[in-house]
């Protein structure tokens, strides 16, 4: 039975009183420390990130039992022949490897899904479940741990985020003190903020409430959503273990867990991080894991966070870009970069509704190719790690709208453009 067959609920009153306005970073360490007690900032030379984290001692005999498979499958899904379902997953490029893997859902109408769901579904306009949802959703509401690899802007933001809001509706409700049901964590700010938007578009119906914590933005406000309760926190790693350490809230109710991006936080060096996040929670929760890529990194972490999952790939193992953009490749000196750019602008802009981004290795180089690009009276912007949040979102909304056609970035925006990808 249910426990979310009506979605009222009481909210809890207790309010933050802290009122940190101060910016920081997501790389840990980079601020004072939290709790340290006295008026003095402690030296943070030589600690580790979440250091004063302790792995709880798990007894799953005393821990209370969950539900995590809800996937009925409908007679049209059932009675699909083998050949229907091999010709499916041949035509999508899918490869999986595991045992006792479900057949896909093709259709929407294939599955009956809640109606909060669908009604959701029908106002963005979707036809048909991507290849990563059609296979993916299945496994995700069975209960099942895996490891999807996809290319950006596959929709897998919508792969995970929809089995979490079924997931988190058959869960009991919160009460005061507890932590979020369902974790997601993302390797920047910009694609925590698009993953907090699609789970905001489909947990509204249901009152599922949602989060977003992540560097570069005041504590407080993060801080008093993590308190009053939130089923949904999409959160960096860096920021996370901050709230942490300082008890602003805890793992102790979550069940379900993403790593999106992975190849990308291990780059950024997060493991550490990430290792110390998922000590905190339960070993008999369900665990997703989306990448990219697949290198040994992920691999390795895969084996070490995820019992007998099954491995869903869309397209190549070494995927690194999408295939249905035509890529062209220009090798050239130093020397010939900014006639080449300037001959470029010309060109794309001379067509209707163009946008262009240019990525830049250093800070310093995208600050100066925008000041060139505006000086020449091209309708250049830029965002970079030395840009403020408020300033970054401003920005970026002016790209997406078209009003400054011309984006000048550092990979911090390199992935995560994509509304749902």
């Amino acid at each position: 039975m249910s426990y979310r067959s009506r979605r009222s609920r009481s909210r809890s009153r207790s309010r933050s009183r802290d009122r940190d306005r101060r910016r920081d970073r997501d790389d840990w360490g980079s601020r004072g420390g939290w709790g340290s007690g006295g008026g003095g900032r402690p030296s943070l030379k030589g600690r580790q990130p979440g250091e004063r984290l302790r792995k709880p001692r798990w007894d799953l005999t005393k821990l209370t039992p969950f539900e995590k498979n809800f996937y009925q499958p409908t007679p049209t899904v059932l009675n699909r022949s083998p050949y229907e379902v091999e010709k499916y997953r041949t035509d999508k490029e899918i490869t999986l490897r595991g045992r006792n893997i479900p057949n896909p859902i093709q259709y929407f109408s294939d599955y009956n899904f809640p109606d909060y769901v669908m009604a959701e579904i029908r106002r963005q306009g979707y036809e048909q479940p991507t290849p990563i949802q059609g296979q993916g959703w299945p496994i995700s509401l069975q209960g099942r741990d895996f490891v999807g690899i996809a290319q950006t802007g596959s929709g897998k933001t919508l792969g995970y985020i929809l089995p979490a809001i079924v997931h988190i509706n058959h869960q009991p409700y919160l009460e005061r003190g507890d932590g979020p049901i369902a974790l997601i964590l993302a390797p920047t700010r910009e694609l925590a903020q698009q993953i907090l938007t699609v789970a905001q578009d489909y947990g509204a119906s249901s009152k599922i409430r949602s989060t977003c914590v992540f560097g570069g933005a005041p504590k407080g406000p993060q801080i008093r959503d993590l308190e009053r309760g939130v089923e949904i926190c999409i959160a960096t790693p860096g920021r996370l273990i901050d709230f942490l350490e300082a008890g602003k809230t805890n793992l102790r109710r979550t069940t379900y867990l993403v790593l999106d991006e992975a190849d990308r936080m291990l780059d950024m060096g997060f493991e550490p991080q990430i290792r110390k996040i998922v000590d905190q929670i339960r070993p008999d929760r369900q665990t997703l894991m989306w990448s990219a890529t697949w290198p040994k990194e992920v691999r390795n972490l895969a084996e070490d966070f995820l019992k007998d999952y099954i491995q869903l790939n869309v397209g190549s193992l070494s995927l690194a870009a999408n295939h249905n953009i035509l890529q062209i490749v220009d090798v050239c000196q130093e020397i010939e970069k900014d006639t080449k750019l300037r001959q470029l602008l010309e060109e794309i802009m001379a067509e209707k509704e163009s946008k262009i981004i240019v990525f830049a290795e250093t800070k310093r180089k995208v600050d100066d190719l925008t000041r060139r690009m505006r000086r020449e009276g091209w309708p250049a912007m830029c965002i970079h790690g030395d840009k403020s949040q408020q300033e970054r979102d401003w920005v970026l909304s002016e790209f997406r709208s078209g009003r400054a056609p011309i984006l000048v970035a550092t990979d911090v925006a390199a992935r995560g453009l994509g509304k749902y990808g």
